[in-house]
């Protein structure tokens, strides 16, 4: 019942669009935005595309819009999460703090398509590398992983250090805990700049685990 309330006031969310025609995706805009694309059928066999167009740097007001464009015209807006009502479904947006973690075509009947990233954007080129050596692409994306249990898991060393060396607090009851592992404030810093990367590694494939990704934000 909450995820229908969540996704009807998600709906409400949306404005109308003002028609503006949709701005070519250039290079420099990698870091900051997103482009995905939709082709649909109508009933008469014309092809529609939509496009979801999300800029991060938006975040910085507090919060982050997607914006969704009909044959290359601005149809609609919301801010994210945003749920945009199209031909035979929904279009899910959603977005974490190292880029999107869900940009969706939902059928009326259930069925989940992810959008086509465009082929200039992040998303885009990580793709084509996941087409092109899928191999190198499942190493990577490993590698994410394993630099984000690693984050994950000094993390929890050093809260436990913390937590069991206050005044007053757990200690008395399990006794004080010194984490196995200290590291220097320059270690620190370059886990942290690890775990930062790997989640925007998988941002780019949509991928995001509360516990992992959650963690390094």
């Amino acid at each position: 019942m909450f995820k229908e309330w969540r996704h009807r006031r998600a709906v409400q969310r949306v404005k109308p669009g003002d028609g503006r025609p949709l701005k070519r995706f250039r290079w420099w805009q990698m870091p900051t935005r997103a482009l995905f694309h939709l082709r649909l059928m109508n009933d008469d066999g014309r092809p529609t595309v939509y496009t979801v167009d999300v800029k991060h740097q938006n975040a910085s007001d507090g919060y982050v819009k997607a914006h969704l464009y009909l044959d290359g015209r601005h149809h609609a807006e919301s801010r994210v999460p945003a749920v945009f009502p199209v031909q035979g479904g929904t279009v899910e947006v959603r977005t974490s703090g190292f880029g999107l973690k869900r940009c969706h075509y939902v059928t009326a009947e259930g069925a989940e398509h992810q959008l086509i990233p465009d082929p200039a954007s992040a998303e885009g080129r990580r793709a084509r590398l996941d087409r092109s050596h899928p191999a190198l692409s499942r190493c990577i994306g490993f590698l994410s992983v394993i630099v984000l249990v690693i984050g994950l898991v000094l993390l929890i060393l050093q809260l436990a250090e913390q937590v069991t060396r206050a005044p007053e607090g757990v200690a008395q009851y399990v006794g004080t805990f010194t984490s196995p592992i200290d590291l220097s404030a320059w270690g620190n810093t370059v886990v942290g700049l690890a775990t930062v990367a790997a989640s925007t590694e998988r941002a780019l494939r949509l991928r995001y685990s509360r516990l992992l990704d959650g963690a390094a934000g």
